[in-house]
């Protein structure tokens, strides 16, 4: 439920090079809610997409469980759908959430950036599940709170079913933090996924995300989802219960956006 605006409403706080008045507020309450969301389908499928988006965290953020997401369904869909703890197909579907991660509370809240992905090669985890497989720079680069910061996702699909040519980079204020595409030096690949290495490592084989031309990146899901879990997870006794975070300047193309030039 959000209402009176308790989960998701207007705000007037805006990012300093913004041309407007209102951004997003996401507020999630613990014991009452898990946060907000907003799903957009794109108006056309691509099989490269750019999505740039500015975030603001309150000063006293915690941990979240997931946040915001790009991905592809086949056959596409006007909701988001499910999936967690199961690999994808490779026909069906493909999601890169791009997410704050506390590394088991080795990093301040609500974290440092990483991708938490879904494909159909991703590696199993140790419960027989398939969580999210966490893909992550080199050097952490952490969240930072009461400050807007530019976040830019690039997201290419393989060329063709049998080529692993796929790509994924972030960009952080129009700075490059990690770009993944075949040969990139990574840390030895498990369920929990990877990071990047700036030296030794191994090559990473490439993204092959999916086995079908027809699944395309479809939709972006703007999702601020907050849980208890997050916080025990990141060994905090007494989360904060009142979580909000600001979003503005949404753009999704099929080129590089970068930062809103003043």
């Amino acid at each position: 439920s959000n209402k009176d605006g308790k989960v998701i409403a207007f705000s007037s706080d805006v990012p300093p090079a913004g041309a407007g008045k209102r951004s997003l507020q996401m507020t999630a309450t613990l014991g009452e809610n898990t946060g907000g969301h907003l799903y957009t389908r794109l108006p056309r499928e691509v099989d490269k997409a750019y999505a740039r988006f500015y975030v603001k965290f309150a000063a006293d953020a915690a941990y979240i469980h997931h946040f915001v997401t790009l991905g592809g369904y086949n056959p596409p869909t006007a909701w988001p759908q499910g999936g967690a703890g199961e690999r994808p197909r490779g026909d069906d579907r493909f999601t890169v959430g791009i997410e704050p991660y506390g590394n088991y509370g080795r990093y301040a809240a609500p974290g440092a950036w990483n991708f938490y992905t879904y494909w159909h090669e991703m590696k199993g985890s140790a419960d027989g599940k398939y969580w999210g497989n966490s893909l992550t720079p080199a050097q952490p680069t952490l969240v930072p709170r009461d400050r807007w910061q530019c976040v830019e996702v690039m997201l290419q699909c393989n060329s063709a079913p049998d080529k692993s040519d796929g790509e994924l980079a972030l960009w952080l204020d129009g700075k490059p933090v990690i770009h993944i595409g075949p040969g990139a030096r990574r840390s030895r690949w498990t369920g929990m996924g990877f990071s990047l290495v700036e030296q030794g490592g191994e090559p990473f084989e490439g993204f092959r995300w999916r086995t079908n031309d027809q699944l395309k990146i479809n939709f972006l899901w703007l999702l601020h989802y907050v849980t208890e879990l997050a916080g025990r997870q990141n060994h905090v006794a007494k989360p904060n219960p009142i979580n909000r975070v600001w979003f503005d300047d949404i753009v999704v193309g099929t080129e590089y956006v970068g930062p809103i030039q003043n």
